[in-house]
């Protein structure tokens, strides 16, 4: 079982140093739950930051490692949990046209979320699991015409 953590602060005046400073202390409680890896991904500007504590099970490599950001870059994700149908759902998107670095189902997750939107992958999910999303696309939108 893994430990993820985050927070956002909708008036940030700390610096990403900082914010990783603070997520890390965070998951790091959490470490009896994830021994074989922790991490964290700060974006100051966003005032956001999401830390993870990892239990490496179905993907012992770093291409496994925590928040994990999408080949897209639109996402970051902390993901606890496990998506049973992880596989089925690789195997459909190689064949429209995606590559896979490692055998995660967390690279799998960001992969449906990415071609087929966040209501539509989750729906797709057959698992147990908790996560936290960031979108960074509709961020920097929201910050563009408001």
């Amino acid at each position: 079982m893994c430990g993820i953590s985050g927070f956002l602060e909708m008036s940030c005046r700390r610096g990403n140093d900082e914010l990783k400073d603070s997520v890390l202390e965070m998951v790091n409680t959490l470490r009896h739950r994830g021994p074989d890896d922790g991490g964290a991904w700060t974006d100051a500007d966003a005032g956001i930051a999401l830390g993870h504590r990892r239990l490496s099970i179905l993907d012992l490599s770093p291409e496994g490692h925590q928040p994990m950001r999408s080949v897209c870059g639109r996402y970051v994700i902390s993901f606890n949990g496990e998506v049973y149908n992880f596989k089925a759902l690789r195997d459909e998107l190689e064949v429209l046209g995606y590559a896979f670095r490692g055998h995660s189902d967390t690279e799998v997750m960001l992969a449906c979320i990415s071609e087929w939107g966040i209501l539509s992958a989750v729906r797709r999910f057959n698992g147990m699991f908790a996560f936290g999303l960031w979108d960074i696309f509709y961020y920097i939108w929201l910050k563009v015409f408001i």
